[in-house]
């Protein structure tokens, strides 16, 4: 072993009681959960990292914490407004001396910032990558730098850097001048979600080769999965919402228009919803993202432009109306409910003509072949998982690479679908399709094949086919199914140039010719729901402790209020119930209490004390 090295173990080794006193003292944590303690001890001790791990993971104590041990400000490079500023709150609740540089300060604070870094006021500084390329910003590194006082860079949300991904952002990609203009400097790059082909490219662009990976587990035990066949999608939301009724919670939708009309039915029927998308002008986006982070009820209707950074722990639900355009998408997406830990609901509601929207985007697409491609086969992914005869949860965990047995926590384990040889009806729907030229989408060949004389199915002369009317048999959502198993398993393709048209691709041919037998999902009835999850903490309190939690959330909102900060920034929900049930009468108890540090028990503690003797 080097010398090098023996020193790097030992730094390591002696951060490590350090690591604990300050997540007690600082965090009110008595222990690290998985991999955090192994994290933040490599990168005290000067290693590169790249950290894969889930939403509601614990990754920002991955940075903030070796920023603390190691001497200087750490550098957080994030894209995310509002994680900045949730993030600064909650630091600086805890007596971490944070702040951020983003487009939404004046000139003034941003300024008085700048001095605060330059005379080693800092902890942590969250910083916008636009801001941190900037050769003022640089230059101001450099001044730390040679006074060796950078303790680390933390590349947050590191999938932006991917261009095969799914929010790239092209500032990320610059990022490698961290390791260029500052080598001396470690650096931790941390995401959500990556596959193997995004990893890579973290990798390769950020100039990560000699980084250590640490990869969490991605399953969200706690997060139940559920897709159903879109039907009346307004009736099936409204549904679905009625269990979740003065619950936060976020419903995307593909487009703008959609974003705005959904938001104003729902109030209609006395749901508290806002729209967010891009096209909103940016006070309202701001207004309306203060409410959703600060309110405890609120429903955020919006396009995919909202939810990165949001860091609001008790968000109940997340329902998509449109289909997202890839599994990692939809990971991020569905991730951003039960950050707690408490139950909490993914929600979508699918059909063919998604499957045909994404397919026109890709291929209408000015992107380079190779591009379209990945992202012909994410989409096959996502669709692959929207028809899974088998647990959702194994599906989405094995495509992240990770082996699970059945969850018996989403709807396919719940309300197993039965599988059926659909051979003859796949072969008389792609019949249906080669006879009519292959011009056509499905709406139109199932009218063919259930025997509809509609004006279009009269005007082209298809009711004298021999497919018209041999698959009257099943009813018109079977054959929607069959023909969304049909492009998911690429024996169809829904051809732009031929406005979504369902064209057969070589794999169909083994099933024409009956050369092999194709077995198909047809979706059981389905059942009551059964119990949700066992909570992280207590869901059924006894009653004198679910009072003095009601007492505690009062008191939480009014200081929250006071200083213009999210509730949950004061005290976790967790938190309140930890505090009702064990009733800590003295300062070192409250201590004892997870969420509570040094700096919250000597702002809050006599305030708490006396309402719990209360």
């Amino acid at each position: 072993m080097s010398a090098a090295n023996t020193i790097k173990q030992a730094q390591v080794a002696a951060g490590s009681g350090e690591a604990l006193r300050l997540l007690r003292t600082v965090f009110g944590y008595d222990r690290f959960r998985g991999a955090q303690e192994e994290i933040v001890g490599h990168v005290h001790g000067g290693g590169d990292a790249l950290v894969l791990m889930p939403t509601g993971g614990g990754k920002s104590l991955c940075y903030q914490l070796p920023s603390l041990l190691r001497a200087g400000v750490g550098i957080v490079v994030s894209p995310l407004i509002a994680l900045m500023q949730d993030q600064v709150d909650a630091l600086l609740q805890a007596g971490v001396k944070a702040a951020f540089l983003n487009s939404s300060q004046d000139y003034a604070t941003a300024a008085d910032t700048e001095r605060r870094l330059l005379r080693g006021e800092l902890d942590l500084l969250y910083v916008a990558p636009e801001r941190l390329l900037t050769e003022r910003f640089l230059g101001q590194l450099d001044h730390l730098y040679e006074q060796r006082r950078v303790a680390l860079f933390a590349i947050d949300e590191a999938h932006c850097v991917s261009q095969w991904g799914h929010d790239f952002r092209p500032e990320y990609i610059q990022l490698s001048i961290l390791h260029e203009r500052f080598p001396a400097v470690p650096r931790i790059a941390l995401t959500a979600t990556a596959d193997t082909l995004t990893r890579e490219e973290i990798v390769r662009r950020l100039g990560l080769a000699e980084a250590r990976t640490f990869v969490a587990s991605f399953d969200r035990p706690n997060i139940r999965y559920t897709i159903v066949e879109r039907d009346n999608p307004r009736k099936q939301l409204l549904a679905f919402l009625a269990d979740h009724r003065g619950e936060a919670g976020i419903v995307y939708c593909l487009s703008r228009k959609k974003v705005d009309e959904t938001a104003l039915w729902l109030q209609s029927q006395g749901v508290a919803a806002l729209p967010y998308h891009a096209g909103l002008d940016a006070g309202m986006r701001r207004e309306h993202q203060q409410r959703f982070v600060r309110d405890e009820a609120v429903v955020m209707v919006a396009t995919i432009a909202f939810g990165m950074g949001i860091d609001k722990p008790d968000v109940r639900f997340v329902a998509h109306l449109d289909l997202p355009k890839s599994l990692e998408a939809y990971y991020q997406e569905t991730g951003r409910a039960g950050r707690d830990g408490e139950p909490a609901e993914a929600w979508m509601t699918y059909g063919l003509n998604d499957v045909v929207i994404h397919r026109q985007r890709i291929d209408e697409s000015v992107a380079p072949d190779e591009q379209k491609r990945i992202e012909r086969g994410k989409l096959d992914a996502m669709l692959a998982y929207c028809e899974a005869a088998g647990c959702r949860r194994t599906v989405l965990l094995n495509y992240f690479g990770e082996t699970t047995a059945a969850c018996g926590n989403c709807d396919t384990c719940q309300t197993p679908p039965e599988l059926w040889d659909g051979t003859t009806a796949a072969q008389k729907f792609m019949s249906a399709a080669l006879r009519t030229g292959q011009r056509f989408g499905a709406a139109h060949l199932i009218d063919i094949l259930r025997g509809k004389a509609t004006d279009k199915v009269a005007q082209f002369g298809h009711d004298k086919l021999p497919t018209f009317g041999v698959g009257a048999d099943l009813d018109d959502a079977t054959w929607r199914s069959v023909a969304r198993q049909l492009l998911a398993g690429s024996l169809l393709y829904a051809d732009a140039q031929s406005y979504g048209a369902l064209k057969l691709t070589e794999n169909a041919k083994p099933v024409l010719k009956a050369e092999t037998t194709l077995m198909l999902r047809r979706q059981a009835l389905a059942k009551k729901k059964t119990a949700k999850p066992k909570a992280v903490f207590p869901a059924d309190l006894p009653a004198a402790d679910a009072g003095r939690v009601d007492a505690l959330r009062q008191w939480r909102g009014q200081a929250a209020r006071e200083q213009g900060v999210p509730a949950y920034v004061i005290l976790h929900d967790r938190t309140l119930h930890e505090l009702a049930a064990r009733r800590p009468q003295t300062g070192a108890e409250l201590l004892d209490v997870a969420g509570i540090g040094q700096a919250k028990a000597e702002r809050y503690g006599a305030a708490l004390l006396e309402l719990l003797r209360e």
